[in-house]
């Protein structure tokens, strides 16, 4: 039995990993909004934690009434509770990709969660 899932995804304003790649801890999604696009709702959630990584473009979130400008190369860790929007600059997208997790349910990682050999 293969111990991995592997998938190419087409290129979509949002697609959701969770069903293609099989996911049992975490949803992950990629995600583009067009130049002057933006997420048409504020949201927040009960137990997950988010970290986005802007792949390319420039834009912003709205994280509880701040406003935090965002380029390829930026990371953002979300708390749940915190009420977001993200949108993309005026003048070019934004492609970024969403990972969602329960906040602290991280227990051991890197080296600490190998097993060598």
């Amino acid at each position: 039995m293969k111990q991995y899932t592997k998938a190419s995804v087409p290129n979509q304003a949002r697609i959701e990993l969770h069903d293609i790649l099989n996911l049992t801890g975490a949803e992950i999604s990629v995600n583009q909004l067009a130049a002057g696009q933006e997420i048409p709702f504020v949201h927040a959630h009960k137990e997950n934690e988010e970290i986005y990584a802007v792949l390319s473009g420039s834009g912003a979130v709205v994280i509880d009434d701040e406003k935090i400008a965002l380029k390829a190369g930026d990371w953002i860790r979300i708390a749940p509770q915190a009420k977001r929007q993200f949108s993309a600059a005026a003048d070019e997208g934004i492609s970024y990709i969403c990972i969602q997790v329960k906040e602290n349910s991280l227990g051991n990682y890197t080296a600490e969660d190998a097993v060598i050999g």
